[in-house]
């Protein structure tokens, strides 16, 4: 496995992670309602997200990406994807740990993420990684809840209250 790299604004890699992105959530097609957010990406998006967050990818091409964003409190995790040859490896873990250290670089006690309510399979994934349900929200125009929010401390970091 290459070390993860963080991507910058005018890195060709870019289009690549987006057809990666695509690729990896193409299956949550027919399963999960509000259509997946991937389907709004576009390069110009990406770009903004490395100048607004941080992408990470490992390989080249890409075999797998996350987007991060810090946010008051905690770092946000988004579009974690895996090329399906490659799962099962230790990507995404070596991913969520990277964001760890970010966090943890920046400050920030935790690390939060959102995953479709019908998306068991990742609800399992995430909490083999230490991760827990906090919650669950509504997309706009929905009275039942679409996802589920799951949180992990950030070793070292102060508790949250």
């Amino acid at each position: 496995m290459t070390a993860p790299r963080r991507l910058a604004p005018d890195d060709p890699s870019l289009v690549d992670v987006l057809d990666l992105i695509r690729r990896s959530f193409a299956c949550m097609e027919g399963r999960i309602d509000p259509p997946s957010s991937m389907h709004l990406l576009t390069l110009a998006a990406l770009q903004d997200q490395c100048r607004s967050g941080e992408i990470w990818a490992t390989g080249t091409p890409p075999s797998a990406c996350v987007f991060l964003t810090p946010r008051p409190d905690c770092l946000y995790l988004g579009k974690l994807a895996v090329e399906e040859a490659q799962r099962g490896t230790g990507l995404a873990r070596a991913l969520v740990a990277l964001a760890a250290a970010r966090a943890s670089a920046l400050g920030l006690p935790v690390l939060r993420l959102q995953t479709r309510v019908e998306l068991t399979e990742n609800h399992a994934a995430f909490a083999r990684m230490g991760f827990r349900k906090t919650g669950e929200t509504a997309h706009p125009g929905f009275d039942r809840p679409t996802s589920v929010t799951m949180e992990k401390p950030v070793p070292g970091s102060p508790a949250r209250s």
